[in-house]
């Protein structure tokens, strides 16, 4: 027996970064997609009605989740929410896991007593390039998500655990979010978590290919520096955010899907 109930009524929320706004993952108008998009696909197929609403707004720091999303989505009292937050300031220098996860249970706390089953997430285990001197804390964090899954009767997406995410097709140019393709294999394990049929298997093998000549692999590195990191590094010293001029998505729960999604699936 799945967490839903075949034909039953879900008020979804989900509530986070640009791991759940969707970005790497694009729909033709620019918007982002992403995992949460295409689980709710799934789970129009599944479930009775369905309506959701996406606060996650990219580069937002966990406390502004707190201060900003968090309150809406408790206004919205959804029967099912999804929570991810942290790995914008574990970015940061002296960022403390273990003070973040206490702040992230907070959260969780709330949702579960407006009657919500959360979904919370673990990250991908990847310790090369920028993430070779940041997994440790990653990994702290990722342990203490657990804890906090175990304590309030949370379901996990337990991305370290998901070796196929390791593959450089499942992340953006930018090696920082996943790809469309990364998403739609999230996606397909959100489901498989929460009993949501689905067609399609997270774990198929990636096709074979060629090894990358390593001169090719170091003109790679120097474009992807050159066009994600140094920008990135600016935003960090000037106080700036890729997600400052944006705004939440879907910030309204609302049927899903919408009737102009009608043939963007896929």
């Amino acid at each position: 027996m799945g967490v839903i109930d075949p034909g039953a009524p879900v008020d979804y929320v989900a509530v986070g970064d640009s791991f759940t706004e969707g970005v790497g993952d694009w729909y033709p108008d620019g918007t982002p997609r992403g995992w949460a998009d295409r689980f709710a696909e799934h789970l129009a197929g599944h479930a009775g009605r369905v309506r959701y609403a996406n606060l996650a707004v990219r580069g937002k720091l966990i406390r502004q989740v707190m201060e900003e999303q968090l309150p809406r989505a408790l206004e919205l009292r959804p029967t099912l929410a999804t929570f991810s937050a942290g790995g914008n300031d574990l970015l940061r220098p002296g960022s403390d896991p273990d003070r973040l996860a206490r702040v992230l249970e907070v959260g969780v706390r709330r949702l579960r007593a407006v009657g919500a089953e959360v979904v919370l997430f673990t990250g991908v285990n990847i310790a090369t390039g920028y993430m070779r001197g940041l997994i440790g804390r990653f990994a702290r964090y990722y342990l203490n998500i657990r804890a906090v899954a175990d304590r309030h009767g949370c379901h996990l997406v337990d991305q370290w655990s998901m070796p196929v995410l390791t593959d450089p097709r499942a992340w953006d140019a930018d090696r920082l979010h996943l790809s469309a393709e990364g998403h739609r294999r999230l996606a397909l394990r959100v489901c498989e978590v929460l009993g949501v049929p689905a067609e399609g298997d997270w774990d198929e093998p990636w096709p074979e290919t060629e090894p990358v000549p390593r001169s090719r692999a170091l003109r790679e590195d120097v474009n992807w520096a050159r066009e994600h990191l140094v920008p990135w590094i600016g935003r960090r010293l000037t106080g700036r955010s890729s997600g400052d001029s944006v705004t939440a998505k879907r910030p309204d729960l609302e049927e899903y899907p919408p009737v102009t999604a009608v043939g963007r699936s896929g």
